[in-house]
């Protein structure tokens, strides 16, 4: 490891197609990197976390001056010191990977050698129906509806928070979901129960949506250059939010003041309360509700590969995880002492 580690690096292929930089500092090179290659906003903040960590760890030394020894021994001390998860490790080291590949040009031996953990499979947290109402029960009336589609579709909370107006088709009783994980675009119910309750969260959006166009200050972020493309579509009712922030806030990236949708930590606490309120021991969050869409699904019957496209899973053996949910308790054997009578 320590030889392959001090090899002089060589250029990487992948930087053959990718455009030259044009920044100057590592970090924000490794973001112009990650737009342009249309990753995610939160991909970008994980992964400059994780660099800015890394550089830190090691004296704010510069990554090229650091090796494959010096990234095992990063990566060992998140595992023995932060007692990071195996999920938040590999995490730690696709960004690592990423910012030497894609930002450095770098490819080296060691990369391909560096131990990766096996992911622990472990059973999702679930509720019950009861317990999912008084959870909802006790969120305020706007993020009630937000939680009621969550659990109403499966949806991730990223992709219910960046709903638009135009991919809530009423006619046919349909959600589109846009770019969920993977980039992928799916189709899920419209809860008939929800209708009204969405119809009358689109005309509080669009109360705002009018507002903002009459003080001029129009206009939604649209993905990849779409602005460019259609100048006029940010500012339309179409590619508005379902569910707007109150207020106007800062695009990180791009510096423009706009509208923005409601923020996941928003939902994230006002859940946490809500389920602190009700007295449930279980570590649940807004993706709980993710889970006890599906488990309750197949409780209702319904065949795993439907199951698996409505969560927009690309194996169905991810999905198959919410069948040994069911199981929970024996897989409804009776405990022989349940037939006993003690005094």
């Amino acid at each position: 490891m320590g030889d392959l580690g001090r090899r002089a690096p060589r250029p990487a292929v992948a930087l053959a197609n990718l455009p030259a930089l044009k920044s100057t500092r590592l970090l924000d090179q490794l973001r112009e990197r990650i737009r342009s290659l249309h990753y995610s906003r939160s991909t970008e903040d994980v992964y400059v976390f994780w660099a800015r960590a890394f550089i830190r760890h090691h004296g704010l030394r510069h990554p090229r001056d650091l090796d494959g020894a010096d990234v095992e021994s990063f990566l060992t001390w998140l595992a023995s010191e932060r007692q990071v998860a195996p999920a938040t490790h590999r995490q730690a080291l696709s960004a690592l990977l990423f910012l030497y590949v894609k930002v450095l040009g770098v490819q080296l031996p060691w990369m391909s050698e560096i131990g990766r953990p096996h992911p622990q499979r472990r059973l999702p947290v679930v509720m019950s129906r009861d317990e999912v109402v008084q959870v909802l029960q006790r969120l305020e009336p706007k993020l009630r509806l937000f939680g009621q589609l969550l659990y109403g579709t499966g949806m991730r909370i990223t992709e219910g928070l960046r709903l638009r107006v135009k991919d809530v088709d009423f006619s046919h009783g349909a959600i589109i979901v846009r770019e969920g994980k993977g980039a992928k675009d799916r189709v899920v119910m419209l809860p008939d129960s929800l209708v009204p309750s969405l119809r009358n969260q689109l005309a509080i959006a669009h109360a705002v949506w009018r507002q903002d166009q009459e003080e001029g200050r129009g206009g939604v972020e649209l993905p990849d250059a779409l602005d460019r493309k259609y100048p006029r579509a940010g500012s339309s009712w179409s590619w508005f939010w379902v569910f707007p922030q109150d207020h106007h806030s800062v695009d990180p990236r791009s510096g423009t003041i706009r509208r923005h949708h409601i923020y996941d930590q928003t939902f994230q606490r006002a859940f946490k309360r809500a389920a602190k309120a009700t007295g449930l021991t279980k570590p649940v969050s807004p993706h709980t509700l993710r889970h006890s869409f599906a488990t309750h699904l197949l409780q209702s019957g319904y065949d795993i590969r439907t199951v698996q496209e409505l969560l927009g899973h690309s194996d169905v053996a991810t999905t198959m995880i919410y069948t040994h949910v069911l199981k929970v308790g024996g897989g409804a054997v009776k405990s022989p002492i349940d037939s006993m009578h003690f005094d």
